[in-house]
Formats: structure tokens, C-alpha cells, sequence
């Protein structure tokens, strides 16, 4: 689930069908990045970079490359570079292009989308993709909206909050659909859904029922310090790889 602020930001100046699927791949290579699957990370990192480069053509009151239809990537990147100076963005011109063919180079002559030269995808490449995408979604975003850099990566990365079925949001609390679970199974799930944005420790406790409150300290200890599924930084609780890794190995995103 997207933070609306960000596609609302995106929508006043690009076509919303564009929009969506550029969020859609931004999402899957972050979440591929932190469980660890570099090959679909870099895969989904350049259909973001496809998908960024129509929102480059529509910058420039060009048609647009129908999604079925491959992408002339290196004409484009000329083109823009050509635009005289003033007529157009410098990020749209010349930064985010530039950004945007390392993320298709990575994909295409690493070995994440053809046999290439067996070179496989490791965690470096997948590092850089992640990194490129969010400093380029950041820059549409501003640009988009008028939003200052700094608040629009800080909104680029809060941007992962997961919607699962047995944790339902209502008016901004959240709601386990687990009864069974005890009080670590319970707060992993709320920060499994909260994922980046994360939770203070006062939030997880108005989630947690009243029974399972008491101990809350001593089990926030025990998931950060005894298993490594969470972590605390600048006063909120988050998930780690290994917390995502348990939730998922386990499926407990599902209605009990």
C-alpha cells in the first residue's frame, strides 16, 4: 500500500496508469531487496526504469511508448539531453535519465534479465538499484508536487505499508485478526504491516490486547536482542529481514 500523499503528489502531473506502475515496480524491488532476492529486485528495478522513462516523455510533451511496446532507452536519454536548457527540468533533461540507465544497465548486463555473462545478481547490484530508484521516485515526486528534496525522500521512504488480511486498520488503529496469537506473534505482525514507517512502543501497545500489556518491555527485548526479528532506531520498533523471512516462512498475514 502506497502512502496516498505520493500518488497524489504524482497524479497532478502524471497520467495515473503511469503513475500506478511505476509504484507497483518501486514496491516489489524494495521488498525483493530486503528479503534478500537480488535477481527479481533488479528485474522489477528496471521495469521502474521503463516505466519512468514514459513519465520522462510525458515530461517533455512527447506520446508515450505504449507499455507493450519496447522502449528506444538510449534515443530517449539523447533526446532529453538535447533539450534546450530552460525548457525542462535539469532532473528531467539530464539526472534522472542518466540515474535510470544504470538501473537498465544493472538489469540487462548483470545477468538479472538474460543469461548474459553468468555474472550473478548479488546484494552491491541490488543496493545501488534500490538506492537509484528511490533518489529518482524522490525527484518526481518534488517535482510533481512542489515538495521540498528532503521531505520528499522522507515520504519515498515511509512508502512501504503493507495492507495483509489479519491486521485490519480502522481510523489509524490497528486491528490483529489472530486471536490465537500470543504477544511476540502479535507485534511482529504490527510491524510486519507498518514495515518502514515502523511503531513506538506506546503504539504497539494500544494494538496489543489488554492482557498481553504488561510484559510489553520484556518482549520487545526479546525480539530485538534474543531473535533479531526487529529492531529499535530513534524511538521506533521495525521489522528486520529476518522478522519479514518469519512472517513470511510461517504465513501468518492471513485471517485466522
Amino acid at each position: 500500500m502506497i502512502n496516498p500523499r505520493i500518488r497524489s503528489a504524482l497524479i497532478n502531473r502524471f497520467p495515473d496508469v503511469l503513475v500506478d506502475k511505476l509504484l507497483e515496480c518501486y514496491v516489489e524491488q524494495r521488498r525483493n531487496l530486503l528479503l534478500g532476492n537480488h535477481r527479481p529486485n533488479e528485474v522489477e528495478g528496471g521495469r521502474f526504469a521503463e516505466a519512468s522513462f514514459r513519465l520522462l516523455q510525458h515530461s517533455a510533451g512527447w506520446g508515450i511508448t505504449p507499455l507493450n511496446e519496447q522502449l528506444d532507452t538510449d534515443g530517449l536519454i539523447r533526446r532529453l539531453s538535447n533539450l534546450p536548457a530552460g525548457s525542462a527540468h535539469d532532473s528531467i533533461r539530464l539526472h534522472i535519465p542518466r540515474t535510470l540507465r544504470v538501473i537498465y544497465d544493472i538489469r540487462n548486463k548483470r545477468d538479472a534479465a538474460h543469461l548474459g555473462d553468468g555474472i550473478d545478481p548479488n546484494l552491491q547490484d541490488s543496493t545501488i538499484v534500490s538506492a537509484a530508484a528511490d533518489w529518482v521516485l524522490s525527484e518526481f515526486i518534488r517535482i510533481a508536487g512542489g515538495i521540498p528534496p528532503d521531505k520528499a525522500h522522507e515520504l519515498v521512504k515511509g512508502i512501504t505499508i503493507r495492507r495483509i488480511p489479519a491486521v485490519e486498520d480502522v481510523e489509524g488503529f490497528l486491528k490483529t485478526l489472530r486471536p490465537s496469537f500470543g504477544p511476540s506473534d502479535r507485534l511482529l505482525l504490527l510491524l510486519y504491516h507498518c514495515a518502514d514507517n515502523g511503531a513506538t512502543d506506546a503504539n504497539l501497545s494500544m494494538w496489543l490486547k489488554p492482557s498481553q500489556r504488561r510484559n510489553l518491555v520484556r518482549t520487545l527485548n526479546d525480539l530485538e536482542y534474543e531473535k533479531d526479528l526487529i529492531v529499535s532506531v530513534q524511538g521506533k520498533f521495525r521489522i528486520t529481514r529476518r522478522g519479514i523471512h518469519e512472517i513470511e516462512r510461517r504465513n501468518l498475514i492471513e485471517i485466522e
